[in-house]
């Protein structure tokens, strides 16, 4: 498998050199040269596949051999240690629950898996040193120094990053979020790590600290003394994994909802999107041969993407803070992917993906209704996409009842993607359902634990300025 960057004007590299470096030299993110194509018998096996064996089927032609097939199944049986139940909350709108992971948000599977290929190249390259034999990159002007990752967080990636790459051997992280836009149990888990894991508090919005991290992966000459690459989504190897989500959501959905004669209702999908690798990555899954449903983007007030949709005109505005503040992206990376797959074909867009955006009143009321109603606690970026659900599923009844056809509700459900766990956002959450919430065990620790963090001006020049001289 080779990669070639969006921005058309660099070559195309394999895995190893795409997980290492993070984005082309021409600014363009990777893509892999072909999508792979799961047959119908293969599909009809991965219903009843343990998860280790199915993410590794799913990884397998992404890595194209740059990591044996024995290591890679460890990675893979590694990055999936945990549940990801599908909870039915109402009679046609199901959750996938996605923070069962270490740090209790959905970008543990991401930053875990990528974490464990950047330890397998880093050990490759060690053995190389060391003249022992081993697998090389396809690339021949590659040279692997020691890794730094630059990531920039506007909530859970940077406390899944640290998770995940906390003790690598030959990787250094450095976390860049928002000063004052992160909630408390977040900003423990990004700051309180120590070892290989660095975190700037950048005064400004989660946009200008993405702005910083993808100028330094352009900047020469801070490349001559680092070896960077990033842990956002805008990395293959943390994009990619991503598709797991939903071929272990529509296992679950086929279990539940197939009939003795092999059929299943459409399972639609609501992701709440900020960078739009979530929602990409599943449409990826789907163009793989998963067959999905409807994809529909729940965004907040940052909504350049529904924009898009409705006018065909594409505008970048400044992130909006709001209470799903992992949603507070003003210029969505991964969108142009998403396009990609597409064949950029607007006509094809619109049909295979909808979008609305759901204010902060509307987002708070829908956790209060839900927790009254459903007794089902949804986080702010669950709550958005909840309400973005009961929208889409009201049009779908609404077009049905116009057509003169009978409507079944069977026939119209969805899952909503519940990618955070509530007690990371308590003073929203606390405030809509009336109840506090019982802190999980797995995170007490960081209640005793200091902050650890070093302030940052919202500039290029200032980071620049602290690699060079203050780190």
């Amino acid at each position: 498998m080779q990669y070639y960057s969006l921005g058309k004007n660099s070559p195309n590299v394999d895995f190893r050199t795409a997980a290492i470096t993070g984005q082309a030299p021409d600014k363009g993110l990777y893509f892999p040269s072909t999508i792979p194509k799961f047959t119908e018998a293969e599909i009809e096996r991965f219903k009843t596949l343990d998860k280790a064996s199915l993410a590794f089927e799913v990884m397998k032609p992404y890595v194209g051999g740059t990591i044996d097939d024995a290591s890679l199944k460890g990675i893979c049986a590694e990055t999936i240690n945990f549940d990801f139940p599908l909870v039915t909350i109402t009679e046609n709108i199901s959750s996938l629950e996605l923070f069962h992971g270490p740090t209790l948000a959905f970008k543990d599977v991401g930053a875990r898996f990528m974490s464990r290929c950047l330890g397998y190249f880093s050990k490759e390259k060690k053995a190389s040193d060391g003249n022992s034999k081993i697998t090389k990159s396809s690339d021949d002007n590659t040279t692997i120094k020691p890794t730094t990752v630059l990531v920039a967080t506007s909530g859970d990636t940077g406390g899944a990053v640290a998770n995940g790459f906390l003790g690598v051997e030959g990787v250094n992280v450095i976390i860049l979020y928002p000063k004052g836009k992160v909630s408390p149990i977040q900003e423990l888990q990004l700051t309180t790590c120590g070892q290989n894991i660095t975190a700037l508090e950048v005064e400004g919005s989660f946009d200008d600290c993405q702005a910083i991290v993808k100028e330094a992966f352009m900047d020469a000459d801070l490349n001559e003394q680092y070896n960077l690459t990033s842990a956002n989504s805008i990395n293959v190897a943390r994009w990619l994994p991503q598709q797991l989500y939903y071929f272990f959501a529509w296992q679950q959905w086929v279990a539940k909802y197939q009939d003795a004669q092999g059929n299943y209702p459409a399972m639609n999908i609501v992701v709440p999107s900020g960078n739009f690798g979530n929602i990409c990555a599943g449409m990826m899954a789907k163009a793989s041969g998963l067959p999905l449903g409807h994809f529909v983007a729940a965004c907040n007030a940052n909504d350049v993407v529904t924009r898009y949709l409705s006018t065909e005109k594409y505008e970048i505005h400044k992130a909006i803070a709001t209470v799903s503040n992992a949603m507070d992206v003003g210029n969505p990376s991964n969108f142009v992917r998403i396009l990609e797959i597409l064949e950029n074909n607007f006509s094809v867009l619109t049909k295979t993906l909808s979008s609305y955006s759901i204010d902060d009143t509307i987002t708070k009321a829908t956790i209060a209704r839900v927790y009254k109603t459903n007794n089902y606690t949804l986080d702010p970026h669950g709550a958005v996409a909840f309400a973005a659900a009961e929208i889409y599923l009201a049009s779908l009844e609404k077009a049905n009842t116009n057509s003169n056809e009978q409507y079944n509700t069977n026939s119209y459900s969805a899952i909503i993607l519940e990618t955070a766990h509530p007690v990371k956002f308590p003073e929203v959450v606390e405030e809509a359902i009336g109840q506090t919430i019982a802190i999980p065990d797995s995170v007490k620790f960081l209640l005793d634990k200091k902050k650890v963090s070093t302030a940052l001006a919202a500039n290029y020049a200032a980071f620049k300025n602290w690699m060079k001289e203050g780190k």
